[in-house]
């Protein structure tokens, strides 16, 4: 069980879809749930991952799923926000 815990997360340091969905700025491409729905792109056999999200597909994405459907999820919110046009400047620091 430890060994395959281990495997899991070794695949998962490989990128996750959502991760590499939210810096990507293609113009065109979805925004709410976009690693799920670039994870299942590439289950299908979907080609042109890069020109339709603006990010390569994970090399796993059948494990990639969960993780990225439980992220999409915390930032449903956000997503709908952007899409339907709100802005919002975030900072950090003093």
């Amino acid at each position: 069980m430890n060994k395959l815990l281990m495997v899991l997360l070794a695949l998962q340091l490989t990128g996750c879809a959502t991760a590499r969905t939210l810096n990507a700025a293609q113009p065109g491409a979805p925004v709410v749930y976009s690693g799920t729905r670039l994870d299942l792109y590439a289950m299908n056999g979907g080609c042109c991952a890069k020109d339709r999200f603006g990010a390569e597909a994970p090399s796993y994405p059948n494990v990639d799923l969960p993780a990225s459907a439980l992220l999409d999820t915390l930032l449903l919110p956000l997503s709908v926000l952007t899409v339907i046009g709100v802005g919002f400047q975030a900072t950090g620091g003093l």
